[in-house]
Protein backbone atom coordinates (compact mmCIF):
# COMPACT_ATOMS: atom_id res chain seq x y z
CA UNK A 1 0.00 0.00 0.00
CA UNK A 2 1.15 3.50 -0.76
CA UNK A 3 2.25 5.76 2.09
CA UNK A 4 -0.32 8.89 1.71
CA UNK A 5 1.72 11.99 1.48
CA UNK A 6 0.39 15.10 3.87
CA UNK A 7 -1.79 17.89 2.49
CA UNK A 8 -0.71 20.43 4.81
CA UNK A 9 3.12 21.13 5.97
CA UNK A 10 4.26 24.33 7.59
CA UNK A 11 5.70 26.72 4.76
CA UNK A 12 9.12 27.21 6.43
CA UNK A 13 10.51 23.96 7.73
CA UNK A 14 8.03 21.04 7.08
CA UNK A 15 6.57 19.39 9.73
CA UNK A 16 3.93 17.88 8.79
CA UNK A 17 0.44 19.28 10.14
CA UNK A 18 -0.90 16.73 13.13
CA UNK A 19 2.69 16.69 14.49
CA UNK A 20 2.86 16.97 18.04
CA UNK A 21 5.70 19.87 17.53
CA UNK A 22 2.41 21.54 15.56
CA UNK A 23 0.39 24.37 17.34
CA UNK A 24 -2.87 23.98 16.52
CA UNK A 25 -5.81 26.71 17.28
CA UNK A 26 -7.00 25.95 20.72
CA UNK A 27 -4.85 22.72 21.09
CA UNK A 28 -7.40 20.98 18.76
CA UNK A 29 -6.54 19.76 15.36
CA UNK A 30 -10.51 20.08 14.92
CA UNK A 31 -10.03 23.60 15.12
CA UNK A 32 -7.16 23.94 12.45
CA UNK A 33 -3.49 25.35 12.76
CA UNK A 34 -2.73 28.19 14.64
CA UNK A 35 -0.61 30.38 11.99
CA UNK A 36 -1.52 30.73 8.14
CA UNK A 37 -0.37 32.98 5.39
CA UNK A 38 -1.89 33.07 2.34
CA UNK A 39 1.05 30.75 0.64
CA UNK A 40 0.65 28.15 3.16
CA UNK A 41 0.14 26.90 7.22
CA UNK A 42 2.40 27.42 9.63
CA UNK A 43 3.99 25.29 12.10
CA UNK A 44 4.93 27.61 15.65
CA UNK A 45 5.42 31.38 16.16
CA UNK A 46 9.09 31.14 14.87
CA UNK A 47 8.17 29.55 11.84
CA UNK A 48 5.41 32.92 11.48
CA UNK A 49 7.91 35.06 12.40
CA UNK A 50 10.64 33.81 10.03
CA UNK A 51 8.11 33.83 6.95
CA UNK A 52 7.22 37.25 8.13
CA UNK A 53 10.67 38.67 7.64
CA UNK A 54 11.22 36.95 4.51
CA UNK A 55 8.15 38.48 2.97
CA UNK A 56 8.86 41.65 4.50
CA UNK A 57 12.49 41.37 2.71
CA UNK A 58 10.87 40.20 -0.40
CA UNK A 59 8.49 43.21 -0.17
CA UNK A 60 5.40 40.58 -0.48
CA UNK A 61 3.69 41.03 2.49
CA UNK A 62 -0.18 40.52 2.10
CA UNK A 63 -1.97 43.57 2.93
CA UNK A 64 -5.17 42.06 4.64
CA UNK A 65 -5.23 38.53 6.87
CA UNK A 66 -6.09 35.71 4.53
CA UNK A 67 -9.08 33.08 5.68
CA UNK A 68 -8.33 30.00 7.44
CA UNK A 69 -6.87 27.51 4.87
CA UNK A 70 -9.59 25.25 6.49
CA UNK A 71 -12.89 27.24 6.29
CA UNK A 72 -12.61 27.43 2.37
Amino acid sequence: MLARTEKYRCIECGVAYGEPSFALRGGRIESGPAYWTDRGVLCSPQCSLAHHRKREAEGTLPLAPPPSPFER
